[in-house]
């Protein structure tokens, strides 16, 4: 047992690691695969090439212009030397539906011209004849497809949509009833024959769906984290419609940058105009209240009119004192008169002004003094004296009447002057107010002056600024395309072409092996972690004379095999002191897995070796053994030897080989109803004994164990089992069943045995999961 175990550590494999040479290998069995899948798509990447439109790539690099003036502190994005610009925002712009849909009215992108080749479909900047668009762009709801055929003599368009035909001789649609949304007309300028023949396509789509399709199409990102330079990139078959397109987009952007600034400015000077006319107005009230303000109030100038005022005020005072002091003096004269009843001097050169008091005064001091003196010569009662007395008292009586008469002009006078005086006192009083009203008026005159001549100035820098709009942007490299197409690159489509090529067969290939659940070589056993040794692989045979181990001195693959798999089997057989034959169990999980092949062959194999074999065929439902050796099938065997007490085992034998004497055989016999009873009635025990001790080697070819249980019957006779699959038929699923035939003792010293090894390339049969196999064992059936 020492020697079976140890053969069975030798012949057993633990790696759990993946075989890469193994899997090339298992790859490079297909290589005609590969070369086909390559060569296919190496022609498929040519004519794609060939006939795949080229796309070429269109840049152009723009600045964009900081728009600040004047000196700023300094700021985060100053210090950190970033730029104040937010290109984000400029992006958005760029790319915005009213720019676009600008570019696409300007350069009426919404029409698009193609001419039609025999594969491939080119776009054109224009026609090679005259068109004329009759249709508006903004009446475009709907896609609308054109063909223009120039024939000979005539145009023939088709509409696309409805699949009308029409036919325009001598090359013009002009002077033509028709419903096309365009005129068309051959270009005398251009040769006839350049374009004879030819088929162009005329597309019209909706302003929506163009601008849609360009904003699509549009790629505009920032060169760097702290540039300020935007890179606009359209990729497209025509190069100069994408360089137009760019260039156009460059245009409208700066122009609507320079028409912000510039409506700025226009708003400015209409608003300041707006201001001019009410300032005018507010201007010209102003003015007129002022001139009122000083008409009314008699003012011309209020400093020289204040000092008037003060003068005449100070006159009047001055006269109303001296009213006053003439009044005072003529009261007193007079009440002094009124009271000095004689007749006395008056006096006189008080200051009095009325000049009638003054001289009938002096005339009447006069009388005084020629009376007194009259008086003094004549006496008192002289007549002169009387008489001059009555002429003394009628003066007095005048001085008098002079005196109230020349009062009541004073008060006349000082009445007149007092109203005069307060009216220039209430003048210079006013005066204060009237400045501040004037003031009040003038304030605002002031106020509307600033203003109109700052407005005038705001106007004149406006109109500056609309006269010399800076540009908004800096174009730094214009619309520029790629000579070399960035669509295809040949070498990428080539590279994914041969790739693609390896990849194809290898994925269907990696699929297939996935899905394969079939057992192919001995290192499926070995995967699975089976403790039960390999021993043998044999190879596939397909001439069938060849199939058989029939002269002991072949050196065919078929002989030497067998030879290594009988040293094998010898390797792992028990050593027991006294025993003499030993028993070899063939056997396997299903039908069709070559097990009587590997008996007669491995019985051979023995025999080869001058070592007496007998070969036992105890497949009694479905036996084969007969049909290699050209016997009848129902010839005298094993069955009837179970079955007969009286027949001896001995006459069944028979000798299938020539060139193999020391090999014999004992074929099954008739097929009996009952093959589970005979194969243990003892019988088939007491066979396995009596020919140990004549032959060195008893090889036993059993029924398949799955769906059967003769070969579990007699198990315990067998000193090695030795276990056969076949490749690309066995399931690896039915190993575990063999497993656990081992692992429960069932079968006794249990190796593997892989038959029919390189039997398929592809593995590629159809395949059957769990164990319904339609085995169909039983009796009159072939294996």
């Amino acid at each position: 047992m020492e020697k079976s175990t140890h053969g069975m550590h030798t012949f057993m494999e633990d790696d759990s690691t993946i075989d890469i040479k193994q899997e090339i290998t298992r790859y490079l069995r297909y290589w005609p695969w590969f070369i086909f899948a390559v060569f296919i798509t190496i022609c498929s990447a040519y004519f794609y090439l060939r006939y795949a439109p080229r796309i070429y790539e269109t840049t152009a690099k723009i600045k964009i212009l900081d728009e600040s003036e004047g000196l700023e502190l300094p700021t985060a994005a100053l210090i950190l030397n970033r730029s104040n610009i937010n290109l984000e925002n400029e992006i958005q712009i760029l790319s915005s539906y009213l720019i676009l849909e600008r570019v696409v009215r300007d350069l009426n992108l919404t029409t698009k011209f193609f001419e039609e080749g025999t594969i491939q479909t080119s776009p054109l900047e224009v026609l090679p004849f005259e068109f004329e668009q009759l249709i508006k762009p903004d009446s475009i709801s709907e896609p609308l497809g054109f063909k223009i055929e120039v024939n000979t003599s005539n145009f023939t368009v088709t509409n696309l949509t409805s699949e009308e035909i029409v036919e325009f001789p001598k090359h013009s649609t002009y002077g033509t009833n028709h419903e096309l949304p365009f005129e068309i007309r051959q270009d005398t300028s251009t040769l006839f024959e350049s374009i004879e023949d030819k088929t162009f396509l005329v597309y019209f789509n909706s302003v929506k769906n163009t601008i849609l399709g360009l904003k699509a199409k549009l790629e505009i990102s920032a060169l760097g984290d702290r540039s300020d330079l935007l890179q606009l990139k359209i990729n497209g078959e025509s190069t100069e419609i994408s360089e137009q397109i760019i260039n156009a987009i460059i245009r409208v952007f700066d122009e609507d940058g320079i028409n912000d600034r510039q409506l700025v400015s226009k708003r400015t000077l209409d608003f300041i105009d707006e201001r001019f006319l009410f300032l005018a107005k507010e201007l010209d009230d102003i003015e007129i209240e002022r001139q009122e303000f000083k008409q009314r109030n008699n003012l011309v100038d209020l400093v020289a009119d204040a000092g008037i005022g003060l003068e005449q005020r100070t006159e009047s005072d001055a006269q109303v004192f001296t009213i006053n002091y003439q009044l005072t003096l003529a009261q007193d004269l007079k009440n002094a008169i009124t009271k000095d009843t004689t007749l006395g001097l008056i006096p006189s050169d008080i200051g009095l002004e009325s000049n009638g008091v003054n001289s009938l005064i002096s005339d009447y001091n006069t009388a005084v003094l020629n009376l007194d003196k009259l008086k003094s010569s004549a006496g008192g009662n002289n007549p002169t004296v009387k008489v001059a007395e009555t002429s003394i008292a009628v003066l007095k009586r005048n001085i008098n009447r002079s005196l109230a008469s020349y009062v009541s002009q004073l008060e006349i006078s000082q009445s007149q002057l007092q109203t005069r005086n307060n009216r220039f006192r209430g003048q210079v009083a006013q005066i204060p107010e009237k400045e501040k009203l004037l003031l009040a008026i003038e304030r605002q005159q002031k106020i509307k002056e600033s203003i109109y001549l700052l407005l005038l100035q705001k106007r004149e820098e406006a109109a500056i600024n609309l006269a010399i709009t800076e540009p908004s942007i800096k174009v730094v490299e214009n619309a520029l395309s790629g000579y070399l197409p960035i669509s295809p690159k040949s070498k990428i489509v080539y590279a994914g072409a041969l790739l693609a090529g390896l990849l194809m067969p290898f994925g269907f290939l990696y699929v297939l092996f996935m899905l394969d659940t079939k057992l192919h070589t001995k290192d499926d056993i070995t995967d699975l972690k089976i403790d039960i040794p390999v021993i043998g692989e044999i190879p596939e045979i397909k001439n069938a004379n060849t199939s058989i181990f029939k002269d002991p001195n072949d050196r065919s693959v078929l002989a030497e095999s067998f030879r290594i798999l009988s040293a094998n089997v010898d390797y792992i057989l028990p050593i027991v002191d006294g025993e003499k034959g030993k028993v070899i169990y063939c056997t396997s999980t299903i039908k069709g897995e070559g097990k009587t092949y590997i008996s007669v062959n491995l019985s051979l194999a023995l025999s080869s070796m001058n070592k007496k074999v007998l070969l036992i065929g105890t497949d009694l439902r479905n036996p084969q053994i007969h049909s290699l050796i050209k016997e009848d099938k129902h010839k005298p065997g094993l069955s009837n030897y179970l079955h007969d007490v009286n027949y001896d085992w001995k006459d069944a034998l028979i000798s299938g080989f020539e060139k193999h004497p020391n090999h014999d055989i004992i074929l099954s016999g008739s097929i009996p109803p009952n093959p589970a009873h005979l194969l243990t009635n003892g019988r088939f025990k007491k066979l396995i004994e009596e020919a140990k001790q004549e032959y060195d080697y008893i090889i036993v070819d059993t029924a398949p164990t799955i769906l059967v249980t003769d070969t579990l019957l007699i198990s315990q006779y067998a000193d090695v089992t030795v276990y056969i699959t076949r490749s690309n038929f066995t399931e690896k699923k039915l190993l575990n069943y063999s497993k656990d035939l081992n692992e429960t003792g069932k079968l006794k010293n249990m190796a593997y045995v892989v038959n029919g090894v390189g039997a398929s390339k592809s593995y590629g049969y159809t395949y059957n999961y769990g164990y319904g196999y339609g085995y169909g064992y039983g009796y009159g059936v072939d294996e």
